[in-house]
Formats: C-alpha cells, sequence, structure tokens
C-alpha cells in the first residue's frame, strides 16, 4: 500500500510537522511543551552563541552603533515602504537581537515592543533605549513561551534578517504571530531566500561541518562556530550552534494555517549582506552574486493580514 501523502508530508517536515490544524488555537502549553522538550538542549547551545557574540556585534563597523546614536536607521527602503506608515500603531519584533531596528520604528511614530531569547542583547536594547530617551519595551522570551509573558494583541507583527533559520518549527512560530496580532493587523518578515543555502553549499569556499539543503528536517544542522558575520576578524572560543532550514512553500504555508492571509510574497535579487563569498557590494549598498546578478532570489518578504473573524 502506497505512503498516504499525510504521511510523507510529516516525515518531510520531521518531528515538529504537528497534526493537528490551526496550532495557535490551542492552549498555549500543548504546542510549547511539544517545541521546547525536544529542542530544549538546541535552544541553550544557541542562546549561549547569541550571549557571546552580542558583545562583539556592539563594537562591530557591521552594527555601527555610533552612528546609530545620531540617528541612522537600520531599517531598509523595502521594509520601510512595504510594513508602510506605523505612526501610532503598535509594533512586535520577534527575534529583535538587541534592538536596533526596534528602536528604529520608535523613531519612526510605533509604539514597540521586542522580544529575543538572548539575555545580553535585551539587556543591551533596554540600556540603548533608555540610553536615547526612546519608548519600548524589551522582552525576554523564547517566542515559542512568549504568550506565557506578553498578553497583548499588536497592529503590527515584525520580523527580519536571519531569523527563521534558529527556528524548530516553522507552523508554531506562524502560530506565534497570529496569536499576537490584532483581528485586521499586519505581519511581515523580510528574511534571507532559502535557496541561498543551497548555493552555499555549492561555493567552493563554503566550510560547514554540515550539508544544507531546500527542505526542512527535524534534525538541525550542526556546525561549530568561533567567530560572527558582524566581525570576521573577531573569535569567540568554539561552540556549537543547531540550525533549521524552511522552504519557502513551509513558511507560506505555516502563515496561511495559522489563519492570515496573504497580501503579497516578493523575491529580490539583491541581498542586505555578504551571505555568499561570491557577493559583492554594489553602490547602492546591496550585494549581488558577481557575474550572476538576477539569476536567483537572494531574499524575499511576506505580508500577510489577520481577518476579522480569526480569534
Amino acid at each position: 500500500m502506497d505512503t498516504p501523502w499525510s504521511d510523507i508530508r510529516r516525515e518531510v517536515h520531521g518531528l515538529f510537522f504537528p497534526p493537528w490544524g490551526l496550532c495557535y488555537e490551542l492552549p498555549a502549553g500543548l504546542f510549547v511543551e511539544r517545541v521546547m522538550r525536544t529542542a530544549d538542549v538546541y535552544f541553550k547551545a544557541n542562546m549561549h552563541h547569541w550571549n557571546g557574540v552580542t558583545p562583539i556585534h556592539a563594537r562591530s563597523s557591521f552594527y555601527d552603533l555610533k552612528g546609530f546614536r545620531t540617528g541612522r536607521s537600520t531599517l531598509t527602503p523595502v521594509e520601510r515602504e512595504e510594513v508602510g506608515e506605523v505612526r501610532g500603531k503598535s509594533l512586535l519584533h520577534l527575534q529583535c537581537h538587541f534592538g536596533l531596528d526596534t528602536l528604529s520604528w520608535a523613531r519612526l511614530g510605533a509604539r514597540v515592543t521586542g522580544v529575543d531569547f538572548s539575555d545580553r542583547a535585551i539587556e543591551l536594547a533596554r540600556s540603548l533605549a533608555d540610553d536615547l530617551g526612546l519608548e519600548a519595551t524589551f522582552l525576554l522570551s523564547n517566542i515559542y513561551e512568549l504568550r506565557s509573558v506578553l498578553d497583548e494583541r499588536f497592529d503590527i507583527v515584525f520580523t527580519s534578517q536571519g531569523v527563521l533559520p534558529w527556528l524548530p518549527d516553522i507552523e508554531a512560530w506562524a502560530g506565534v504571530a497570529a496569536h499576537f496580532l490584532k483581528a485586521g493587523g499586519s505581519f511581515y518578515i523580510l528574511e534571507m531566500h532559502p535557496i541561498l543555502d543551497v548555493y552555499y553549499d555549492l561555493s567552493p569556499t563554503a566550510d560547514r561541518g554540515g550539508s544544507y539543503g531546500y527542505f526542512h528536517s527535524a534534525e538541525p544542522l550542526e556546525s561549530i562556530e568561533d567567530s560572527t558575520y558582524a566581525d570576521p576578524t573577531a573569535r569567540t572560543e568554539p561552540h556549537t550552534i543547531y540550525e533549521w532550514t524552511h522552504s519557502l512553500g513551509d513558511i507560506v504555508s505555516s502563515l496561511v494555517t495559522a489563519g492570515l492571509k496573504i497580501e503579497f510574497l516578493h523575491e529580490f535579487p539583491v541581498c542586505v549582506y555578504r551571505h555568499l563569498p561570491q557577493m559583492e557590494l554594489g553602490e547602492d549598498g546591496w550585494w549581488r552574486l558577481n557575474g550572476r546578478e538576477g539569476s536567483i532570489p537572494l531574499m524575499f518578504s511576506i505580508k500577510a493580514t489577520k481577518p476579522a473573524e480569526v480569534g
């Protein structure tokens, strides 16, 4: 007898694919326990990584804290245009790191709340907000446990740039985003395109400890890190990190499963940083594939709304 398609789909998604429907409608503890029990060791290792690199990021020219303190915005023109007007609106920023994008939205008039699981990042974000006199709330939480510390709905739920590979369960993530949206509110993500990691593996200078694939697996890619993208010359003690891939189909489907209506999906032939060794920086500040400009998507964005009838 042929394997039912539903079983094949669960196998592709692996352990984290929920066999139930709209996971955001379940009591929070059910899917939180499922994710956290299985992935706790991975979260702890990754939190150690982000705690270790936060001070390096704060000193780096990549994040340019000096420029930010004097008014520089960290938001890309794509984000500002596609999110739209935020003045007077409440905005929840998932996986905010140390809050530069969060505070950039605050400067544009949004009432912001940022969330991250790194205590050193959240401590720095709070310090920056105080120093700059910006109103912002920063919460220390794994996003899968966010409902245990936050009881509010937002006009906008925002996340951006390098966030999804740290998440084992994309459907639970989408459920979190949908849960915290007001009826009629908008979710927005700008992220590296998942096809990029396949090309990273094919690069002649690729040095990853494992092999990236395009489709999701419950088993994370395990690699040893002793540096960070923000300053490759800085060194940390070698440590293990864990990452997951999520196909574009899985990302879109997870948002639809969570009850959101997709307003658009855009793909871009440019990237915000040098994700692949063969990328070159253009005069416009975007990175492109050298000699293959426009050949594959490097980033994507999605905007989705929560219909009024979704609870």
